[in-house]
């Protein structure tokens, strides 16, 4: 794929008048509120048995949107007792959580790790999802990014980001968690669910986002017609009077008008060859992050973006995930005692 997006330097400088709701906040308070009243951890048990000898799983369910369970393997280093900072993470389009030993990185690392399932999400790849949505009756389109796209009370994001911001609260519950130490993170959707959940939780420990999704959607939606942007332009192509009720629906889950609120450190990775997330959305939720804040006090928030110029959605791959290991360890570090003992328990060859 050849550049198609802007240059980079006009990127860099990217800061556009994204459409947002005058009813923006109050819609999300109430949105939140919808999970509210009922306990929050639902269920959690051992694993068993994982065949990883290094770490210890949870097979956690917890109250999301509305109350609805919400399925997520909880994952920590065997052995150790501390309180560990906590890394949240959510999935991309189309994947479930799968099984517990697909996603080991965060735990390797020494921290504790709660990977939340996508409500109603899990048959595109990988190994499934174990949540279903039982408001999946809305009317859209074949895919999550078109279900309830004509009303934002029933629009299917609004129910999964209640989910990730519910999915913070219920890791600093879990034993073995630093609740002051809590960080969201994600690629694609996973990372515009991050982007969103910095927004509405104002006591995050730092951001990882890369290729995130979400970001600057009305843009998105008439520059690439690659999926999931798509079946947006699909959905449309059939309901050619839908146009305004859906563009005012992705309004509220743009995780530009999130960033715009947040406040904790963020990280950010982009290709920009990226037509599946453009990059243009990508450093608008870049520059405007934060920017709330600094009208405020006058301070923008920390931040960090990788650019991957010769790359397309896949970005940095594990290059970038090397850096956002070495970022996160400069903030949000392992004690050094802890690694030492992880270290000291590996095989050595003599």
């Amino acid at each position: 794929m050849a550049l198609f997006d802007l240059p980079l330097d006009q990127l860099e400088r990217y800061a556009p008048d994204v459409r947002e709701p005058a009813d923006f906040d109050e819609f999300w308070r109430a949105s939140l509120a919808t999970a509210e009243g009922g306990p929050l951890i639902l269920d959690v048990r051992r694993e068993e048995p994982t065949g990883l000898s290094m770490f210890e799983t949870w097979d956690v369910t917890f109250a999301g949107f509305g109350g609805d369970p919400v399925r997520a393997w909880y994952t920590r280093p065997a052995g150790v007792d501390a309180q560990l900072p906590a890394v949240v993470e959510y999935l991309g389009y189309g994947r479930g959580r799968g099984l517990p030993h697909e996603r080991l990185v965060w735990p390797s690392a020494g921290y504790a790790h709660l990977l939340m399932d996508s409500r109603g999400q899990g048959d595109q790849y990988g190994c499934g999802g174990d949540t279903p949505d039982p408001h999946a009756d809305a009317l859209g389109g074949p895919g999550v990014v078109t279900r309830g796209v004509l009303d934002p009370e029933r629009y299917y994001y609004r129910r999964l980001i209640t989910d990730a911001v519910r999915a913070v609260a219920a890791v600093r519950e879990l034993p073995g968690v630093d609740p002051e130490q809590v960080v969201a993170a994600g690629n694609s959707q996973g990372g515009g669910l991050a982007l969103a959940v910095a927004g509405l939780v104002p006591d995050l420990a730092a951001v990882l986002a890369s290729a995130p999704f979400l970001c600057q959607i009305q843009r998105a939606i008439d520059i690439t017609d690659a999926s999931p942007y798509g079946e947006i332009v699909s959905y449309l192509s059939v309901h050619r009077g839908a146009e305004e009720a859906a563009r005012n629906t992705l309004s509220y889950v743009d995780a530009v008008n999130f960033t715009r609120r947040a406040v904790a450190p963020a990280h950010f990775g982009v290709g920009l060859r990226d037509t599946v997330c453009p990059p243009s959305g990508v450093f608008a939720a870049y520059n405007l992050y934060g920017t709330r804040r600094a009208d405020m006090d006058g301070a923008l928030p920390e931040r960090a973006i990788h650019v991957y110029p010769f790359n397309h959605h896949e970005g940095g791959d594990a290059v970038h995930t090397r850096r956002q290991l070495l970022w996160l360890r400069d903030r949000v570090g392992v004690d050094q005692t802890l690694s030492t003992r992880l270290a000291a328990s590996l095989p050595t060859n003599r």
